[in-house]
This record gives structure tokens, sequence and C-alpha cells, in this order.
């Protein structure tokens, strides 16, 4: 089986915990491809599908949203993502629902894979806050582009918003903040562990209030692994 994972930096997987290291690591003998771009829109995970239909996949998941959501918090972020991709415009939950769409549908049509579609993770961990409810906002997104387009919809979001319920962060999400820069030094000149850093920042599936610790890790790689495992089932 060839598994085809699609994203950002959160599929990457260099400043947010690897759920695709983790998902080969449960896969035994299955060709787990880490596709994912650090900084990445869904305008340009798009633009990127040549590659992917290329190789065949067997099975191709897609985790696309957070920096458009992102964007859409912060004017300065927005033109500093419009900036580095020279994107014609700011991300927007429209232009968003249609990247997806493309995308979904691009894979359906050119290549056999079965295809999931992951709601973005949380924006911080405060579920009272306006990054939450924009990340909601971008999951709803999802769940009616995978219906529409027929694919399967793995619901991280929801996964997530249910394990912080009751709790409290220690760090809030700040749109002009630089924890993700400060985590990155920490973990790569200073040698610290992802985890340890999410720890002192008291968050439970952050190490930045954006990338994953181990734990929002494992709930990423427990619903490919879960839809995998169903979807063999099925057919």
């Amino acid at each position: 089986m060839k598994l085809i994972c699609l994203g950002d930096s959160i599929t990457r997987g260099q400043v947010s915990v690897d759920y695709v290291a983790m998902l080969r690591d449960r896969l035994p003998g299955a060709d787990v491809i880490n596709a994912g771009v650090n900084h990445e829109p869904s305008s340009k995970l798009l633009e990127r599908l040549d590659d992917v239909v290329a190789r065949d996949p067997d099975v191709v998941t897609v985790l696309i949203g957070t920096n458009d959501a992102n964007a859409t918090l912060s004017e300065r972020r927005a033109q500093a993502l419009r900036k580095r991709w020279k994107l014609p415009e700011s991300p927007s939950p429209a232009a968003y629902a249609a990247n997806l769409a493309a995308v979904a549908k691009r894979l359906q049509d050119e290549t056999m894979a079965r295809v999931a579609l992951l709601s973005p993770p949380v924006i911080g961990e405060d579920l009272d806050s306006l990054p939450v409810r924009r990340t909601a906002e971008f999951a709803g997104i999802v769940r009616r582009v995978a219906a529409d387009q027929g694919v399967a919809y793995l619901p991280l979001h929801e996964r997530m918003t249910a394990d912080l319920r009751g709790t409290t962060p220690g760090t809030r999400y700040r749109p002009e903040s630089r924890q993700a820069q400060t985590a990155a030094i920490q973990h790569f000149l200073l040698g610290r562990s992802l985890d340890a850093i999410s720890r002192g920042r008291g968050l439970r599936l952050t190490t930045d209030t954006v990338h994953l610790n181990s734990r929002g890790a494992a709930m990423v790689a427990d619903l490919i692994e879960g839809f995998l495992t169903r979807s063999t089932v099925a057919r």
C-alpha cells in the first residue's frame, strides 16, 4: 500500500511532532510518503498535485487549512503569506472551500486512491477564543466538501476540541507572537524535545498553540489508521 500524506508544516513534522513517522511505525510494509510543505496554503497545495498523481497512490490524506485560517486572523499574517507565495489575493473561507474541492476532485478523477480530508487542528487551546471558532468554521468547510465530493471526512478538529473541554491553556494564541520561532530555536539549537516545550508552556495538544505535540500528532495518526482499517474492510 502506498499512502501519501498531503499537508503543510503540521504534516512535514519538523516543528510539529511527526504523525507521518508514527504511521510508518504502525504500518510495517506500507510505503508512507510525507508530502508536507512548510507554510503552505491550500492554493499552493492544489498546484502541486501533478507529483501526487504521478506516484499512483493507493491512499491520499489531506490535512491543510491552518495557514489559510491563520491568515484570516491577522492582516499582517495575510500579507506575509501573500508575499511568501506570491498569492494574488489573501486566503478566505470561500477560496479555501474552492481549493479543497478542486484537490479532492482531481485526486478522484486522476487516481484510484481512497481519499480522506481531515478537518484542521485548533489554533490555540482556548475553546472560547476567535482562533478556535475560526478553525471550527474551516472544519465545517472540510466536512461539506468531503460530503459533496464523496470522500472520507476525518474529524481532527472535533477530536481536539473534545479533548480540550474543561481545560485552561497556560499559553494563549497571539497572532503576532513568535512562539513558533522560539520553539524551533529551543528544539533545534538547544535540543529540547517538542513535548518538553509544550509542557513548559502549559499546553495540552500543541507546542506553540499551532504545531502539534505527541498527543496532538497521535490524534492525527489514530484517525488515519482508523480510516485505513475501515476502508480496507469495506473493500
